[in-house]
């Protein structure tokens, strides 16, 4: 699940292509003012809190379901195709409008590629020679790498010891993961960087939208709506030139195709959405951390891939230095947010 930014948005990393997301994504929309007024849910945050970790850790299993029927590109066209659907069916209840102007809808343009159709396809492509574990794990890089482009991308954004030492150990995770003392052996390069490669396209879109869209016109679920259309006109052209339609539909992928744009994608966002509304985005991020312990369990128990000591010795390790890379910046989030509270109180 990866969604367009506005003003005082976070992004939420580990959206598997949302997300922000964690990912994911990516982004999480910052609570409206008027939350606080609104009926409570009917079901607890921790339920849907839970539901969202599952639903972004299990993305990465029914990947490597989809790609077992459906080249790579025709994945993520029909995951872009039920994602886009659900959010529109949302829009069409609420009547909401899609943002205008066309330098908004040309940022859109460009985050729909950084935050939906590359990382999409290039995570596809890369479960074809690694596993759904192995991916689930890259994905968790998002966080170094937004930190690591931060750094000279984002001016209110410097570097301190404890972010450096993150970075750091983060990396130092990756290369545990990977074996890097028996050459990398078992693993498959080209996937393995395109697994890595789709998780700093999460990273850079980030930044971008955070550039240009923040303060944008139109609620968060119609900006994301549109991203996600975008992205789906932009797989559409693509995929009829490098593909061919396809001879079956199997059920079973068509199913996971299915279930990863509908509930990855779409419920996944909305899921989101009411996370960061109802208890802020410092805590709605929490969901990252989750996404490869699930996504490993779900390969290892439904998929039978294959699980060596250093891979979750080195996952752990990865989310260790991703947590201190955002330490800093969730606290001040959490300053801003009580400074606002007092001065609302007085």
């Amino acid at each position: 699940m990866s969604a367009s930014a506005r003003a005082g948005t976070v992004p939420v990393p580990g959206s598997p292509g949302p997300t922000a997301p964690a990912t994911a994504p990516a982004t999480a929309p910052a609570a409206p003012a008027s939350a606080s007024a609104r009926r409570p849910p009917a079901v607890d945050w921790r339920v849907r809190f839970a539901a969202l970790s599952l639903i972004w850790g299990f993305s990465f299993l029914l990947i490597k379901i989809g790609t077992h029927g459906f080249a790579p590109l025709q994945v993520t066209l029909g995951r872009l195709v039920f994602g886009t659907a659900v959010l529109g069916a949302v829009l069409l209840v609420r009547r909401e409008r899609l943002p205008r102007g066309l330098r908004t809808w040309g940022h859109l343009a460009v985050a729909a590629f950084l935050l939906n159709a590359l990382p999409f396809t290039l995570f596809s492509y890369a479960e074809l020679t690694i596993s759904s574990t192995l991916a689930g794990i890259c994905n968790a890089t998002t966080p170094l790498w937004g930190m690591l482009l931060s750094l000279v991308a984002l001016s209110d954004d410097r570097p301190t010891r404890r972010r450096m030492a993150g970075l750091g150990i983060g990396f130092a995770g990756v290369l545990t993961v990977l074996g890097a003392w028996q050459g990398f052996d078992g693993q498959d390069p080209a996937g393995t960087a395109m697994a890595l490669v789709a998780a700093l396209s999460y990273a850079v879109g980030w930044v971008y939208v955070r550039r240009t869209l923040a303060g944008a016109e139109g609620s968060n679920v119609a900006m994301a709506g549109s991203q996600l259309l975008l992205g789906t006109l932009q797989l559409a052209v693509v995929t009829p030139l490098f593909t061919s339609f396809p001879a079956s539909f199997p059920i079973g992928p068509l199913l996971a195709v299915a279930a990863l744009g509908a509930l990855g994608t779409g419920v996944a966002f909305l899921l989101q959405y009411g996370l960061v509304a109802e208890v802020g985005p410092t805590t709605a991020t929490l969901v990252t951390y989750f996404i490869p312990v699930i996504a490993t369990a779900a390969g290892v128990a439904l998929l039978g891939e294959h699980l060596a000591w250093s891979t979750p010795v080195g996952a752990l390790v990865v989310l260790a230095g991703a947590a201190l890379t955002q330490s800093r910046a969730q606290s001040r989030a959490q300053g801003r947010r009580r400074s606002r509270a007092g001065s609302t109180r007085r």
